[in-house]
């Protein structure tokens, strides 16, 4: 884009530099943005998305420049550059909070039987009792929940009604081993089990809902 190698050295290295701090910083992002218990298969999908990116525009753009010219390819490796930005800005992403890494203070249940690690599966029943005014409220909640359990480890997550008793539902899942059902709770964030709290205020049973254990 210009015939001054001094002015093309001075841009190449300001290039250079933010290219080095941004991907330091993104990297430091990702790290600080993940779940402790979930960083590494965060960081092993983001470093094959990153380098697979430079592999696939390596060989876009060098084909551009070879159909069309040098300049062409830049200008228009620029203009998706800017493009991508622009898309940050439009759709950026949820800033973390504090409960989104803090973990909640699950403690192990008590059982009549001694379970070892690797017992299981371990299947979970929780019923509760919704009044119809509060289904829809009911249903909201439930699908976080659904997907709070099914992103810590919860298998074949299921929420059924009573065809008799319409206002008795129940929640089950299921975990392979005792173990994997501990690890579950734990990773259960703070901001997860509020959504716990507000189904226990919708429960319209004398007793709060109890998780049973099989």
């Amino acid at each position: 884009l210009t015939s001054s190698v001094g002015v093309a050295a001075i841009f190449m290295a300001i290039g250079g530099a933010g290219w080095l701090i941004t991907w330091t910083g993104t990297d430091v992002w990702v790290q600080l943005a993940s779940p402790r218990w979930v960083a590494g298969r965060t960081l092993s999908i983001y470093y094959a998305l990153t380098y697979g990116g430079i592999a696939a525009g390596s060989w876009i753009w060098g084909a551009v420049a070879q159909n069309y010219s040098l300049t062409w390819a830049l200008l228009r490796a620029a203009g998706a550059l800017l493009l991508v930005a622009a898309v940050g800005i439009v759709l950026p992403v949820r800033p973390w909070e504090e409960s989104d890494q803090e973990s909640s203070d699950f403690r192990a249940p008590e059982l009549a039987l001694d379970l070892k690690p690797r017992s299981g599966p371990i299947v979970a029943r929780v019923d509760y009792s919704i009044s119809e005014k509060d289904i829809d409220a009911f249903l909201a909640r439930m699908r976080a929940k659904r997907h709070a359990f099914s992103r810590a480890g919860a298998r074949n997550w299921t929420l059924q009604r009573n065809l008799h008793t319409p206002s008795l539902w129940t929640e089950t899942f299921r975990t392979p081993t005792w173990m994997d059902f501990l690890r579950l709770h734990h990773r259960l964030t703070l901001a997860d089990k509020e959504v716990d709290q507000h189904l226990f205020a919708l429960h319209a049973g004398d007793h709060p809902p109890r998780t049973v254990l099989s």
